[in-house]
């Protein structure tokens, strides 16, 4: 306990810190994810193009290759500059929403394709097929892997600290300068992760107790 209490500000910050690389990246994948997922059971070919072909790059390309590329390779371009901070969102999101991708198109297969006919033979576009009809029981369907994919997500988060993003896996080489034992300082930033995942898991069964009653 004298590790955690004696250095109580930077486990803090850490996992603030850690919190909003999350919570921001989390908001992003889901958006962008879905929109892929969208484009990639699309009746129009080149939107099942990109969105095949954005899957097909970020599935197989290791996340510490995104983060060299938003971190170094991206501001030699000089478009916008961009924090160390801003990067490691920008790379989780890229990163994460090709998994979030599948699995969101995964769950719109699960969707009957007699409702899409009776969709279209109600007049409705492709869009409001979607969004009204599809995604909402999608959703449902895929919550337990679309919650593993957003603690996979939280784990990924740790990569941030080699690129100069003070987060929680950055604890113990900040707290190996003031001679603190490092075993008990990646006990305790393993038990927060365990902390975080335990209320997604928590969040994600009180949802599905939500649906279900719902349904």
């Amino acid at each position: 306990m004298n590790v955690l209490t004696a250095n109580s500000g930077v486990f803090v910050d850490g996992f603030v810190t850690t919190l909003q690389l999350f919570g921001l990246a989390a908001v992003g994948s889901l958006l962008l994810g879905t929109l892929l997922g969208v484009l990639r059971v699309s009746p129009v070919p080149v939107c099942r193009a990109i969105g095949t072909g954005y899957v097909t790059v970020f599935r197989n390309t290791p996340l510490t290759l995104v983060f060299f590329f938003f971190v170094f390779a991206y501001p030699l371009l000089d478009i916008v500059a961009i924090s160390y901070f801003t990067a490691a969102v920008v790379a989780l999101t890229v990163y994460t929403s090709a998994f979030v991708c599948e699995v969101v198109r995964s769950g719109i297969n699960t969707v009957p394709a007699g409702q899409a006919e009776a969709c279209r033979a109600l007049g409705l576009s492709f869009g409001q097929l979607v969004t009204a009809v599809v995604l909402p029981q999608a959703m449902r369907a895929v919550l337990p892997p679309l919650v593993s994919t957003l603690i996979a997500l939280l784990k990924n988060t740790t990569i941030a600290a080699g690129f100069s993003v003070a987060e929680a896996g950055a604890v113990r080489s900040i707290l190996s300068e003031r001679g603190e034992n490092q075993l008990v300082v990646l006990a305790w930033v393993a038990l927060g992760f365990v902390i975080i995942v335990l209320l997604l898991t928590l969040l994600q069964r009180l949802l599905e107790k939500h649906w279900s009653v719902a349904r």
